[in-house]
């Protein structure tokens, strides 16, 4: 098996590989877990949805550039009509073959497991009867169709948003030959409906809004007949651009912004596989997108709502056996955290060991009459948080709360401007980071009153303060009471509040003073070290890497004789083993039922091993235009944990793991019909955790 679509001549150094193709090619990746016969069914349907989810945020973040360069007839940079060709080219590769692995193999394989979703012309009688009832009691009164003349223009259609299109013929109610019209389809009817028993048979049957729609167009229009029609659905540029130097309130402004999200430019357009030429060519008219902006699909519009069929079937033995983590191995219950910190860091492996750590930790400080303080940062945290609850309970017993709230946090504005203005309004301090740049760093100091004295507690992470992502990301906590890097902590924080000069930091490497800088710095050392003879090795696991200045010194770094090991999710600029140029580089992507999320960066020279964790990937936004931190882990014990769980496992995994080859193709390494070969993540969740029973 390989993964296609890498490219080198879209950036600046042609031997490099293209960023958005790269992107596109670890789809592929999670595609194959669709494919797979040996993943439960329902998580076949999960990874086939993520996929679709990832390429809408893709088009919603990345095309636009593309687009806009292809409309201009721009030939030559970073983005051109090549570059749009390129990547539509893949995309359309992509679509097809989602809808053909849903068509030809999941579709079927549901089917023979009694889950069957229905169109109008399988329905039987009762079925059908069902379905109109159905859709004159929850459907219609939500359902104005707008035809289009010179006093209704086409409608605004939200991002993402399912809609129709219907050529009629015949005139309307005042002799008129208008023959569109557009159907809006409301967000909050549901995209899937289960029918009940009694009109489903053995089977368990569903039905689409789509289709129940389709086969009532007719009904919305009066003594008109529908020609031709077709679902269509739009996705638009929704990255959010604000200019922080020109305004007043930068929460007021993101909250204005969200308003106009859902309409953007528009970046793709998808219809029905059968939409004819008239209707396609209509549409792209009038969302002023090239031909090859379209994309005809055999099914749904919107593939990512198909998860509700998990749910809604109920068939937990088609799906993952439920994992349960045990709590971090290194806390001990009943006994205090901040004792136990006194004595030794602690590491957590999440979601191998459970997130509940964490909130250990903050809930026993927010009971705890002697903490005075708790700083954190919040990115992701999600509506619905516990530690957010836990925050606000905080202030309520009088302690210090300070929260710096990256309110640009690409999707999450909402949630964010809402806990901002919650903690505002009971008392607790916020800011919103350092003008221009986001806040990415995951950062909580407790600060407790100890006999005369204040000690600093830390927690630092590579992932977010979500507690639900942290039972499907993996990402490290590390909870430390070291004197050298709370007090850096604390440096950031200030820093962060009051916009001053930042102390110089003895510990942490931050974004965007010194991260970038003292990386490239410890990678140029490492190159050194090897042309003096010395032996000297890199592992780097991380998300992605698209810093070109990064990937020069790894270069430079593998031809000086540094062994370098990169272990990447996602977009990777880095070519690997190519004669003459990356012999010493090797590029693996491990994909697994877990979302690799850790950033892990391990340098030694001779017998002489440092080892750093962070929130940042390398790439140039994390490097310049975030506040970022990376810290070392200095106890041997935790290093060669993290060594032997987050790099030697990795690099020794035959189940999920895709190796780059010199041609810039990914190719899977085993085969899961190894009995024994080794799975990275399921061996650790098996080590951490149960399984429990269906």
């Amino acid at each position: 098996m390989w993964t296609s679509f890498q490219d080198r001549s879209s950036i600046a150094d042609p031997r490099l590989l293209d960023r958005d193709l790269s992107l596109l090619a670890f789809n592929e990746r999670v595609l194959d877990w669709a494919v797979r016969e040996d993943v439960p069914l329902m998580e076949r349907l999960r990874f086939l949805c993520i996929v679709s989810s990832n390429l809408d945020e893709f088009f919603e973040v990345r095309a636009e550039p593309h687009l806009s360069a292809a409309r201009a007839r721009d030939e030559k940079g970073q983005y051109s009509v090549a570059s749009f060709d390129r990547l539509a080219d893949s995309l359309h590769k992509l679509v097809s073959r989602q809808y053909t692995l849903y068509n030809e193999q999941l579709m079927p394989a549901f089917e023979a497991q009694g889950i069957r979703i229905m169109s109008h012309g399988e329905r039987n009688a009762a079925q059908r009867a069902w379905v109109k009832q159905y859709f004159e009691k929850e459907v219609r009164p939500l359902l104005i169709p707008v035809g289009l003349d010179p006093s209704h223009p086409f409608p605004q259609v939200a991002n993402k948003s399912l809609n129709f299109i219907v050529r009629l013929t015949g005139k309307d109610a005042f002799g008129r030959e208008n023959e569109i019209a557009i159907v809006k389809v409301p967000r909050v009817l549901p995209r899937l409906i289960r029918m009940p028993d009694k009109v489903a048979g053995a089977k368990a049957s569903f039905v689409s809004l789509s289709s129940v729609i389709r086969a009532h167009l007719a009904e919305l229009f009066t003594g008109r007949e529908v020609w031709q029609f077709s679902q269509f659905r739009v996705t638009r540029h929704s990255d959010l651009a604000v200019d922080e130097d020109d305004v007043q309130n930068l929460r007021m402004a993101l909250r204005q912004g969200l308003e106009h999200r859902h309409y953007g430019q528009a970046v793709r357009l998808e219809v029905s596989a059968g939409c004819s030429e008239h209707l396609a060519d209509f549409l792209l008219k009038q969302f002023e997108l090239p031909a090859k902006a379209l994309y005809r699909v055999h099914g749904p519009v919107n593939l990512v709502r198909l998860t509700q069929l998990i749910d809604l079937a109920e068939r937990p033995d088609l799906c993952f056996s439920p994992y349960k983590p045990n709590f971090p191995v290194l806390m001990h219950p009943g006994r205090s955290i901040f004792e136990q910190l006194k004595e030794r860091d602690i590491l957590i492996h999440q979601p191998y060991e459970s997130f509940d750590g964490v909130l250990s930790f903050l809930r026993e400080a927010v009971n705890d009459p002697k903490v005075l303080a708790i700083k954190q940062t919040i990115y992701r945290t999600g509506s619905d948080s516990e530690l957010m609850e836990l925050l606000r309970e905080a202030v309520r017993r009088g302690k210090e709360v300070t929260v710096v709230v990256e309110l640009k946090a690409r999707f999450d504005e909402e949630a964010n401007i809402n806990w901002a203005e919650m903690l505002e309004s009971i008392g607790a301090q916020v800011v919103y980071g350092v003008v221009g740049l986001k806040t990415h760093a995951k950062m909580m100091l407790i600060t407790r009153r100890e006999g005369k004295n204040l000690k600093r507690y830390g927690h630092l992470s590579t992932g977010n303060y979500n507690p639900r992502t942290a039972r499907l990301y993996t990402d490290i906590s590390h909870l430390t009471a070291d004197a050298s890097i709370t007090t850096d902590m604390e440096h950031v924080f200030v820093h962060m509040a009051s916009q001053s000069k930042l102390p110089r930091l003895s510990r942490l490497w931050m974004a965007p003073f010194h991260l970038h800088r003292n990386t490239i710095a410890k990678i140029d050392a490492l190159g050194r070290a090897a042309a003096a003879g010395k032996d000297a090795r890199i592992v780097a696991k991380m998300n992605s890497l698209t810093d070109e200045a990064l990937v020069r010194s790894l270069i430079a770094a593998g031809q000086q004789g540094v062994k370098i090991d990169v272990i990447v999710r996602g977009a990777c600029i880095l070519p690997a083993q190519v004669p003459g140029y990356t012999d010493n580089i090797r590029v693996r992507s491990v994909i697994g039922r877990l979302l690799e999320h850790s950033r892990v960066f391990y340098f030694r020279i001779d017998a002489v091993d440092e080892l750093y964790l962070s929130s940042a990937d390398w790439m140039n936004r994390n490097m310049v235009r975030r506040v970022e931190v990376a810290w070392p882990v200095t106890d041997e014990g935790l290093r060669q944990r993290l060594v032997d769980e987050c790099l030697v496992a990795y690099l020794h995994d035959g189940v999920d793991a895709w190796d780059m080859h010199a041609d810039g193709l990914y190719y899977r390494n085993g085969s899961v019909e190894q009995g024994n070969a080794h799975s990275a993540q399921k061996a650790l969740m098996d080590r951490y955790g149960r399984f429990e029973k269906r």
